[in-house]
């Protein structure tokens, strides 16, 4: 099974840190059944993925909240470049020049493949508010069951609080040359809407154009507030 994420929390490559193992070389040492984390667009994955119906989970978030967190993420994790001023960076990722490529791209074509593929798509703002719920359709996809208390310990060490606190899923264990924690921390809010914070009136006019214009023809709804 292969989970996939549209937000902004890229893993590290090895580019800035030599001490770390290839992912290939850890896929091929871990036996079936596997779980891979991957942020790749489904146009740069293997077309294995598609023709032996491997279950893919998929999550995607709102492109405002995306777009700042990714800003932020730039930022402090150093094997970016420079992003610039918030204001061209906005530009950028926009007219995906980033890494990963256009979010409204990656959003729809796996959106599309969950016609013909076995894809659970699930959407960020609805982890937010219910993440019990979605953790259910996670087992339910899968053909998994687990005792209830299970559950409730599964959205406990799941809720970003938790996981903020956590060393294995903080990054904090990373040196500053890799992620400079200094500048902002890897997990920051975690919010829905945090957006307002960042954009202007102005910004959040041209990006709402511009989003009608990419996003037309598209029945994939997210929210921008909760």
């Amino acid at each position: 099974m292969t989970c996939l994420s549209a937000h902004t929390q890229s893993l590290v490559s090895n580019r800035g840190s030599p001490n770390f193992s290839l992912g290939l070389d850890s896929l091929a040492e871990t036996p079936a059944p596997r779980l891979l984390k991957t942020h790749l667009p489904l146009s740069l994955l293997p077309q294995s993925l598609l023709d032996q119906k491997t279950k893919v989970i998929y999550i995607a978030r709102n492109a405002k909240d995306v777009a700042v967190s990714y800003y932020n993420f730039y930022n402090m994790a150093k094997v970016h470049p420079d992003p610039g001023t918030w204001d061209s960076f906005l530009e950028n990722f926009m007219e995906g020049k980033v890494s990963y490529g256009s979010w409204y791209q990656h959003v729809k074509e796996w959106w599309e493949l969950t016609r013909s593929h076995p894809v659970l798509y699930l959407f960020y703002e609805d982890m937010k508010e219910n993440p019990k719920r979605e953790i259910k359709k996670v087992l339910e996809f899968l053909g998994r069951s687990l005792p209830e208390e299970t559950v409730d310990l599964i959205v406990h060490h799941t809720s970003f609080k938790k996981m903020k606190e956590n060393p294995m899923a903080n990054y904090t264990t990373l040196p500053s040359a890799v992620m400079d924690h200094d500048v902002s921390p890897f997990m920051r809010k975690g919010t829905t809407g945090d957006w307002k914070n960042t954009f202007t009136v102005a910004q959040n006019e041209r990006f709402d154009a511009h989003y009608a214009k990419m996003m037309r023809g598209c029945n994939l709804k997210f929210r921008c507030n909760l």
